[in-house]
């Protein structure tokens, strides 16, 4: 029996509540009865993005409703980190750059280096947990310096360093499963960069917003993050910073022309990531969102799984990847995550798969027990599971995950 915090008990249940029949939702998403019907059953992961949007939009409901908003278990590695979201919405949504919501704040400088030195290895390493301990008051503060009629130079580090803080934010509540707060977060981030006026900041913020669209929203994500590209292009050689941000909307884009099948787009955008990827240092550990050479490899990875990639031609494409380079870090993560994913679909790399979960599990235990795409892959090979030894290794995942077994 699979749990019903899978997609596939969610699908069935909500289709059954729109009085749909399966011949009826496979006519208005475009995917096939049996598909479906093997999704309900938990025999088919539905883990791409242009197959959950299809689903939520023929039934009428937020890709919330259908994949599931966060899952608490009794596991500490997994449930701590929600235990900050409340101070961070507060954060997020109570203050203003006009009106912060405290009246008084450290030092500047020491913002800058906490958020620089301690919040962002954090937010590459996926603690939440410690994050959670530091990051609302840092943007209660933040706010605060904002707001104050500083000279310029302490004005443009407080909104510079804002944006960073709401990168970290974005992050945090978007993989902690909170996507409209990581809409709110990214969306502070647009306002302290519209006062800067910096074309890099704004590129920022920019790929922020494209990271908290939702799925169903792919067409306007392409043409949002081809018009961000066109904008940043003219003034990104200036610093690294510019170019590091453009790489990431590039690939940004790359994603979502994959997700609404243009190969050629995604090819094109994949091929001009790789071209500004040659203009910075290959160190996804320093780099802005880690882009980078290595990155861009990561990306190609993500972007032919949502293809369709599946089994041993997702390993040839792993292979591609110097994993070295991106260190126990959250793009190592996901990385794992996608090659899973994408060996899960095949019966003959399906232990491999495995494999590559548990990995991904130790590297950022907190981001992979909170991932519904993992989760929801792992629920369903427990359906598929044959092996005793494979079972074991996905009943120690699904325990930690909260999923029945």
């Amino acid at each position: 029996m699979h749990s019903e915090i899978t997609i596939g008990v969610r699908l069935r249940t909500l289709r059954r509540w729109r009085g749909m029949s399966l011949d009826e939702l496979a006519g208005l998403s475009g995917l096939s009865k049996s598909h479906l019907s093997r999704v309900e059953r938990g025999l088919r992961a539905l883990d791409r993005r242009s197959h959950i949007a299809a689903i939520a939009n023929a039934l009428r409901v937020s890709e919330t409703d259908l994949v599931g908003g966060p899952h608490l278990t009794k596991d500490p590695v997994q449930s701590g980190p929600h235990l900050a979201i409340p101070a961070l919405r507060v954060a997020i949504q109570a203050n203003t750059l006009t009106e912060p919501a405290i009246d008084r704040a450290r030092p500047l400088d020491d913002l800058a280096r906490l958020v620089k030195d301690e919040l962002e290895p954090l937010r590459r390493a996926c603690d939440y947990a410690a994050i959670g301990q530091i990051l609302p008051g840092v943007l209660d503060e933040l706010h605060w310096h904002a707001a104050q009629p500083a000279d310029e130079a302490a004005h443009r580090l407080a909104l510079e360093t804002l944006v960073e803080a709401c990168v970290c934010a974005t992050f945090t509540t978007k993989n902690l499963g909170y996507p409209d707060l990581a809409y709110t977060a990214a969306s502070r981030a647009a306002e302290a960069a519209a006062v800067l006026d910096d074309p890099a900041v704004t590129g920022k913020a920019e790929f922020l917003r494209l990271q908290t669209l939702p799925k169903a929203a792919q067409r306007q994500a392409l043409l949002a993050a081809e018009r961000a590209a066109d904008r940043l292009e003219p003034h990104a050689s200036a610093t690294p910073c510019g170019i590091e941000a453009l790489g990431m909307i590039v690939l940004s884009a790359s994603l979502a022309a994959a997700t609404l099948y243009k190969t050629d787009s995604a090819e094109h955008w994949l091929a001009e990531a790789a071209r500004l990827a040659t203009q910075v240092s290959d160190d996804p550990m320093t780099n802005w969102q880690s882009f980078s050479a290595t990155n861009v490899q990561v990306w190609r990875v993500t972007v032919e799984v949502e293809r369709g990639l599946a089994g041993g031609g997702v390993l040839e494409l792993a292979q591609d990847v110097n994993e070295t380079r991106l260190g126990r870090s959250s793009r190592r993560a996901a990385l794992c995550v996608d090659v899973a994913r994408g060996l899960a679909r095949d019966a003959r790399t399906r232990d491999e798969a495995v494999k590559w979960l548990s990995r991904a599990e130790k590297i950022a235990p907190q981001r992979i027990r909170n991932s519904a795409t993992a989760r929801d892959t792992i629920a369903v090979m427990l359906e598929q599971a044959r092996i005793a030894s494979q079972a074991r290794e996905l009943r120690g995942m699904a325990a930690r995950m909260g999923i029945a077994h």
